[in-house]
């Protein structure tokens, strides 16, 4: 069976891969999960933030950014002395501020997804990637999501982050054309969105 290279032999990256990665995501929860989880990768492997996956699900109250908006200094102290998380303050004052964004977010377009999937039209982008190598690293679609984002106060959101966010969130099909998943992602039903508010 012939996948992304990018997989390895980690189990956990494999089932990643083939259950996950590039699947249409609209649920705003998983969403969120998506975009700060990003945003922890910044400088590490996704291997390494996925084998905390479960680790942050429960440091960050399953990823509930109603809760998340509201942590303090007592909550940071907690995160910084969690072993199973990636311990980077800048990054977990990151998380709290980017779930405040994301509840404002909400609230001007009725759901982060509506806002988010705008970026691509409401529609999941696909590429035709021959090899690991041919796949990029930003778009410009990557581009204008930072861009709004940071103009709205997220934080760790660079194209890059970003790009990665639309490959996890089936923003775009990745998987190279001779991935047994490549097809599979495509044939999937696309979930039309109600026409979002211009971004700023």
């Amino acid at each position: 069976m012939q996948r992304c290279e990018w997989g390895g032999n980690n189990p956990l990256m494999i089932r990643y891969h083939d259950e996950e990665w590039g699947v249409p995501v609209h649920d705003d929860r998983k969403l969120f999960e998506f975009l700060i989880l990003d945003g922890f990768q910044a400088g590490v492997s996704w291997a390494i933030v996925l084998n905390k996956r479960k680790n942050f699900r429960k440091a960050f109250d399953n990823f509930n950014a109603k809760k998340i908006a509201k942590f303090d200094a007592k909550d940071t102290k907690r995160l910084l002395n969690d072993a199973g998380i990636i311990r980077n303050r800048l990054k977990i004052a990151a998380a709290i501020t980017n779930a405040q964004c994301f509840l404002a977010v909400q609230k001007e377009f009725g759901s982060f997804d509506k806002y988010i999937w705008q970026f691509t039209g409401g529609k999941t982008i696909g590429n035709e990637w021959k090899s690991l190598k041919e796949i990029p690293a930003t778009s410009k679609e990557s581009d204008a999501m930072s861009k709004d984002l940071k103009a709205r106060g997220f934080k760790f959101v660079g194209s890059t982050i970003c790009y990665a966010f639309m490959q996890a969130a089936g923003m775009v099909n990745d998987h190279t054309t001779e991935c047994f998943r490549y097809k599979q992602v495509s044939r999937k039903p696309r979930q039309p969105i109600a026409a979002a508010k211009k971004t700023r």
